[in-house]
């Protein structure tokens, strides 16, 4: 079986673009609402702008691991991307694309394995099964199951803090 290098889930959330687009931009708030990341640290105030780097922190189980990344890009109320590694490898690029749909805004979570065929991308799938005891195979259903409960808990809370709720 081929590998699936790319995964998205989307989701409709009851509240405009602006919103949803100011929360998932606080990298911070990742440690709320991933099953895997308990907290993300920001060594700058502003997290929502292209060339920001931060520290994730994981647990899944009894698997702990970091994640250095940058954010690739944001653009207010449309999209928002970063890029994950470790160890100075590439891992996996994440991103959001905010849509109006209704009177609200259609969330589409992204994921792209970033780990290539090389002896560079051994290592990093070597880490992945060491560090955060998945490897490559289980990692699509992880993601998957992941992206759905990130989703849902980011609709929640948009839902709370929508103008006007």
């Amino acid at each position: 079986m081929e590998r699936q290098r790319s995964l998205e889930e989307s989701a409709v959330i009851d509240a405009p673009p602006a919103t949803v687009y100011g929360l998932v931009s606080e990298l911070r708030n990742m440690g709320r609402w991933s099953p895997e990341c308990r907290s993300v640290w920001v060594p700058s105030r502003t997290s929502a702008r292209a060339g920001a780097r931060f520290l994730g922190f994981n647990r899944r189980g009894p698997f702990v691991w970091f994640t250095v990344g940058r954010v690739v890009e944001a653009r207010q109320d449309r999209a928002f991307v970063f890029d994950v590694g470790v160890f100075g490898l590439p891992i996996a690029r994440w991103g959001y694309r905010f849509e109006p749909e209704g009177t609200g805004t259609r969330v589409t979570e992204f994921w792209q394995d970033l780990r290539s065929g090389g002896p560079r991308g051994r290592v990093a799938d070597l880490l992945g099964t060491v560090f955060a005891g998945t490897d490559p195979a289980r990692r699509i259903a992880l993601n998957r199951s992941g992206m759905r409960a990130t989703l849902a808990a980011i609709a929640g809370t948009a839902t709370l803090t929508r103008p006007g709720a």
